[in-house]
Order: structure tokens, then C-alpha cells, then sequence
């Protein structure tokens, strides 16, 4: 299904209306984070803010979005259009969903859809969504991010449904989610505080036609797409244009006998762009597969990356592109090909090719290569109690590549995430575990006139017998310099039953048991240096 364009370029937009519309339709999104992150239970979601909302016209496309996960924003439209699709929505209802092949990312970010009806209306004129990531959604690995082989592994995968009928939250279907999840208090409580969010940005949307008017509030939410797509469209006009082309891989060698390799071939010319993946390999039997929609946010949180810092945060900047995949390829999988990974670590890769395709056209732009992984840790008790025990989910962060005109961060959440590192004592206090030691690696970021940013270092231990998941990547090679600097250090994560055990290298992706007493000893990759 293409992605929707935006309406009428061309058509006259009042600059300064549009933009008081902007601030207006984000801080709506804002406040809507800001509910969710102080109604939810779990330490990801309070703590580590793993969640994302946004703010959609009556078709599904984004208008509006708060400063939260640009893997999860870029992709939510999908979500919400999937919603739309799947049926009449009624004032006072809220659609879940998580499926990634019907515009999810993977199996623990559940999308929570909400109408916004207003007065005089036959249909829903906006809608409010947004997306959190949950510590476990079932399967079995603990924290549901596991090396599975197939979706079935991942978790339970919900299809649009009803969570909420006019205004009531249906029992029946939040007790048949919460029966397949561990921690199943926790995951009540982030779900009710994902509708406290969606509830306030309906609410806010009909206060601001209150004041404006519906025909004003529709009107204005039509000039971000079609603003941005005008910004979008003279940017790719500034860029030369050309083919360009980049290659990366997947360090799937160990797992699979061979890495996965990523191609990819931009076409630029007449403030288009054409981004052509089809050169990529097969889909393959690991949690490294990337859902369409996740391969959409990643162009589009470069191509935001590029535009100015004003342009509104909507589905225009799409407009002007052109995706190309094939299907059954590694970004483009059929069921029941598992995909988490491929949200949290083939995402990073992709927007490190698509910078690096990109560089030759914009040489001054485009960094180094970060981390080009989120470096993510799960964990959860060995046997439990039926609906309880404590399961953990944290990515971590690396270092950021340099530019030209400056180094690269120490200890970031780089690129598509855009988390917070958890404090050390909420782990502590909500899991079995103690933090032995926490801080940069030294000398990790890649050398150059400016360079890359330190990664960090993180050693745990665990006072329960545990189950560790492990899934990363550039643990074989550091993320690549730019304009002659150097690589950053590639990662590296271990494990031993003990203070007097020997350490055991986990790779790239791994699930093991450890005993009481068991450690990890996480080390990330540092970011390339430039020049």
C-alpha cells in the first residue's frame, strides 16, 4: 500500500498560522507523553521514556508529533492506517495493535489509536495514537527479545482490536492480552496509562476546535503536509543530483554461517528521491527482518535530519520519496519471519546506509557512523509465579559519530532511539540485580581531527538465577570513520556464573541461564571519528 501523499502543494499557506499550528498540534503530543510517562508502571516507560506520541488527520497521516523515538514515529502512520482499515472507529474508542506486518515495528511496542470527532462531522477528523514499548509481551524469552527464529517466538501478536468502546475499556480483550505476558501488573498499568494519554489528546484537540473551529483546526493540520513537503522537495532540489550507492552488513555469521548483507541505491534528480533497497539480501531465520514501516522511519528521520530545524514533523516529508524493496528480502519480510531485532538494530544499520549513500551528495552534512546498535539487554526470573516475577528490557547507549565540525558525543542513545539510560537505582530496586560498575569506555570513539564519541561500560550482577537475551551488533567491526578518521571500538558483551568463573563471549545475539551470583559485562561501540 503506498504511503499516502500530502495534499496540494502549491496551495497558499499562511507562514504564520501554520506554524502557531505546529507548536500547537506537538504540545498536544507533548502533554500526551507526558501523561503516559507519569500514569505508567514499568521502569522502560518512566524511566527510560521508551514511548512515542503523535497526532493524525482523518486518513492516518501524521500532522504532529512531540520529541520522543524516531523509530517509532516514523512508522506509526502505518499503525494508525491499519487501525482505520480495520473498521469503524465510535467516539471514546481506542484500537490496540502490534502487528508488524500491518504497520508495526515489533512484537513489545503496542499502539494504542484513538478518533477525535468533532462537532458537524461525519467521520472522525483527527485521531491520536501513541506507542510504547512493554518489558515483556510474552514468548519465551524473558523481556519477549529473544534470538527466535520465528514471530511465534516474539510474543503475542495482536491484530487491530478493540481495547476501548465508548470510553469503556473492554475486560474481556485487556484479560486475554495481559493472560500471555509476564508481569502482568505492570503491563495493566502501562496499557490504562497509554488510553490516559490518548484521552487527553482527544481533549485537547476539542478544546483547540473550541476556539478555532473545526474548518480553521482541519485547514491547518492539511498545511503541515503540505508545508513540509515543500521544504522536503527544495531540499532534495539543493542536492546534486545522481546515483549514489552504499553497502553494509549484519554480523549474522555466527548465527547463520553468513553475515546479511544491506544494499542500497538513491536516486536524486528534480526534488525527488528514489530509495531503492532491492539489492538486499533474502529474509532470514533471526530477529534481524525490518518491517516496511521501519525501513519509512528511517529515511524519514534523515531526511529530518537534513531539512531545517522549523519544519513541522509530519508525513510531508515523505511525499517527495520513493521506496523500493522486494518482498521476502531482509527489509520487506513475509510472516513469520521475526522481527525484533529489526526495530531496535537492523534500523540503526539503515540509517547508517542511507548516510552513507547520501554523503557524497552533502559531504559537510553527514557524520560518521555511530553505534549502529541499541546493545539490548533482557532478563527475567528462571520460573515464576503465573502472571508475576520481574523481567527487565534496557538498550544502551554508544558513542555518536563525529562531523566535520565537531566530536562525537560520549554515552548517547543514537539515531532512532531515543531513550534515556536507566538509573541505577530503579534497577535495582524493581529487579534481582546490582550494578558492579558503570561508566565510559575510554578511548572507544574512533580517531580524527574531530573524534568519535566514547561508548560505555556496564558490569552486572544477578542475586537470582536468571535468563539473559542478548541482542546487538558491530561487535565484529566498529562503526566506520568518515573523511579519512578513524573506527570506533566494536562492542563487546560477556557472561560468567560467577566472580570466579570465566567469561564467556555472548556475540552478537544470545540467550543463556545464569545461576545466582551470574554476571554480564557489557561494553558498546564507540562512534566513528571524522577527518
Amino acid at each position: 500500500m503506498p504511503r499516502p501523499r500530502a495534499g496540494s502543494p502549491g496551495r497558499q499557506i499562511d507562514p504564520l498560522r501554520t506554524g502557531v499550528f505546529k507548536h500547537l498540534f506537538a504540545a498536544v503530543a507533548g502533554e500526551m507523553g507526558a501523561t503516559l510517562q507519569r500514569s505508567a508502571f514499568s521502569p522502560n516507560i518512566v524511566e527510560r521514556r521508551d514511548y512515542s506520541c503523535a497526532l493524525f488527520d482523518c486518513e492516518g497521516r501524521m500532522i504532529g508529533q512531540a520529541a520522543h523515538l524516531p523509530v517509532h514515529l516514523g512508522s506509526s502512520p502505518r499503525s494508525v492506517q491499519a487501525a482505520l482499515a480495520a473498521g469503524p472507529l465510535a467516539p471514546g474508542d481506542a484500537v490496540l495493535l502490534n502487528d508488524p506486518y500491518r504497520g508495526g515495528t515489533h512484537l513489545p511496542d503496542l499502539t494504542l489509536v484513538t478518533p477525535v470527532w468533532l462537532p458537524g462531522r461525519e467521520r472522525p477528523s483527527f485521531h491520536v495514537a501513541n506507542r510504547a514499548h512493554h518489558a515483556d509481551v510474552g514468548g519465551p524469552y524473558p523481556g519477549s527479545m529473544g534470538p527466535a527464529t520465528e514471530l511465534y517466538a516474539e510474543g503475542l501478536r495482536i491484530p487491530p482490536v478493540h481495547l476501548v468502546r465508548g470510553g469503556q475499556v473492554q475486560r474481556e480483550i485487556l484479560d486475554l492480552v495481559l493472560a500471555n505476558m509476564r508481569g502482568t501488573r505492570e503491563r495493566e498499568g502501562d496499557l490504562l496509562a497509554q488510553w490516559s494519554a490518548n484521552r487527553l489528546g482527544a481533549r485537547r484537540i476539542e478544546e483547540l476546535c473550541q476556539e478555532h473551529g473545526a474548518a480553521e483546526l482541519e485547514a491547518r493540520a492539511a498545511d503541515q503536509l503540505d508545508w513540509t513537503h515543500a521544504l522536503c522537495k527544495a531540499l532534495l532540489s539543493e542536492l546534486p543530483p545522481g546515483r549514489y550507492e552504499a553497502h553494509d552488513r549484519l554480523e549474522l555469521a555466527d548465527r547463520l554461517g553468513r553475515d546479511a548483507h544491506l544494499h542500497l541505491v538513491v536516486e536524486l534528480g528534480g526534488g525527488r528521491a528514489r530509495f531503492d533497497f532491492s539489492g538486499t539480501d533474502d529474509q532470514v531465520a533471526a530477529p534481524y527482518n525490518t518491517p516496511r514501516a521501519v525501513v519509512e522511519s528511517a529515511i524519514f528521520y534523515v531526511l529530518r535530519c537534513l531539512l531545517p530545524s522549523g519544519t513541522p514533523a509530519s508525513d510531508g516529508v515523505m511525499a517527495p520519496v520513493e521506496l523500493i524493496t522486494r518482498p521476502g528480502s531482509l527489509v520487506d519480510p513475509r510472516p513469520p519471519a521475526p522481527v525484533a531485532a529489526g526495530n531496535v538494530e537492523t534500523s540503526q544499520r539503515l540509517v547508517d546506509l542511507i548516510l552513507a549513500a547520501l554523503a557524497p551528495a552533502a559531504p559537510d552534512r553527514i557524520p560518521a557512523a555511530s553505534a549502529g546498535t541499541m546493545s539490548n539487554l533482557t532478563f527475567g526470573a528462571a520460573s515464576g509465579a503465573e502472571g508475576g516475577g520481574s523481567t527487565w528490557y534496557e538498550t544502551h547507549a554508544g558513542g555518536a559519530g563525529a562531523s566535520a565540525s565537531r566530536a562525537g558525543a560520549h554515552a548517547v542513545q543514537c539515531h532512532m532511539t531515543n531513550t534515556r539510560n536507566t538509573p541505577i537505582e530503579s534497577l535495582e530496586r524493581h529487579v534481582p540485580a546490582r550494578i558492579l560498575a558503570l561508566g565510559l569506555r575510554r578511548g572507544s570513539g574512533g580517531a580524527g581531527r574531530r573524534a568519535g564519541g566514547d561508548g560505555l561500560a556496564k558490569h552486572l550482577r544477578f542475586l537470582e538465577p536468571v535468563r539473559v537475551g542478548w541482542l546487538a551488533d558491530r561487535q565484529r567491526e566498529g562503526p566506520p570513520g568518515a573523511a579519512g578518521g578513524g573506527a570506533g571500538c566494536p562492542g563487546r558483551a560477556r557472561a560468567r556464573g560467577g566472580a570466579a568463573g570465566a567469561w564467556t563471549s555472548l556475540g552478537a545475539q544470545a540467550a543463556v541461564e545464569l545461576p545466582a551470583g551470574g554476571e554480564v559485562l557489557l561494553e558498546t561501540p564507540g562512534g566513528g571519528g571524522h577527518g
